[in-house]
């Protein structure tokens, strides 16, 4: 019994796909980077790439993937198909970004449009990410005011990293964008402590009695409502013991915090290629380490339908 890999493939992906394409659509778009050919391919081919690759994975954790569409439809009451309207929406200002910007090489203008309207885009589809998880009542750990805030945060964070390494390796190297990953990925790593000292302190005061509205006595499962594991078990009910708990909790903070943290640092003073290369591994260590933060996020949650199967 595990978080779905699919999932936390998604989040990781997408988050970080969405801020680097909302860099580039504001940087590019308003001619703060230049309308150079490769940059703009590899830049817009990374961003839009990680993001197709987590769209595609979350497919995977549907048990009819061929159903998906179908999702688009409760756009008025699901953030999930909130979310699908807009990553589905955000590809046509981007995609028109992208020929502006990378074939025509030009920036202002319409294109200057598209690729504010891209990056904001990119933000929405963010938010509604993060409240398909903080609008979930039944898990205290996901329903607080500290869930959206931190998608915004971690994309911002991700997305600025991977535009660093990116601008380095083209020589494009900006202090002002190399600064701003480093104070982001800090604010990054603040808002995961807060949130882990929140958790950790979380009293939740459902029990089986207020669950099944029975009193006059303490309520117990003598058997579980059905014969089989289901994703309930699988996803929700996981438990992880305190110990590795803390372990995985420090190798989020070593590659996702203070690696980044200490390379984009390093990378102030030297020259290139060496500074391209410390952006770039502050990159790779940044993901790895957030691919553990988000298992972790859905691993330490706890699902209120677990009280159904005997656990408190």
């Amino acid at each position: 019994m595990h978080p779905a890999f699919s999932v936390v493939f998604f989040t990781t992906a997408t988050g970080a796909g969405y801020g680097l394409l909302a860099l580039l659509g504001l940087l590019g778009g308003l001619g703060f980077i230049p309308a150079d050919f490769w940059l703009g391919l590899v830049g817009m081919a990374l961003a839009l790439g990680l993001i197709v690759a987590g769209l595609l994975s979350s497919t995977g954790h549907l048990g009819r993937p061929e159903r998906a569409w179908r999702a688009f439809s409760q756009w008025r009451s699901s953030w999930l198909s909130r979310e699908g309207v807009a990553s589905v929406a955000t590809f046509i200002p981007a995609t028109l970004f992208g020929i502006g910007w990378v074939v025509l090489d030009r920036s202002g203008g319409w294109v200057a449009a598209a690729g504010l309207v891209a990056a904001a885009g990119a933000m929405v589809t963010v938010c509604t990410t993060g409240m398909i998880y903080a609008s979930l009542k039944p898990i205290a750990q996901w329903h607080s005011r500290y869930t959206l805030p931190a998608y915004l945060i971690f994309a911002a964070m991700t997305g600025s990293v991977l535009a660093n390494a990116l601008f380095q390796g083209f020589k494009l190297g900006s202090t002002a964008v190399l600064t701003w990953a480093l104070l982001v990925t800090l604010a990054g790593w603040g808002w995961k402590l807060a949130t882990w000292r929140y958790n950790d302190q979380l009293e939740i005061p459902t029990t089986a009695n207020t669950a099944t509205g029975l009193a006059g006595g303490t309520v117990r499962s003598i058997e579980w409502p059905h014969t089989e594991e289901n994703y309930l078990l699988k996803e929700m009910g996981f438990r992880i013991a305190r110990k590795h708990s803390a372990k995985l909790r420090r190798i989020t903070q070593a590659l996702a915090f203070a690696a980044p943290a200490i390379l984009l640092a390093i990378a102030f003073f030297l020259p290139w290629p060496l500074c391209a290369i410390a952006s770039a591994f502050a990159a790779v260590a940044q993901f790895g380490g957030m691919l553990v933060e988000r298992w972790l996020f859905f691993a330490e949650a706890k699902h209120t339908v677990m009280l159904y199967y005997g656990r408190e």
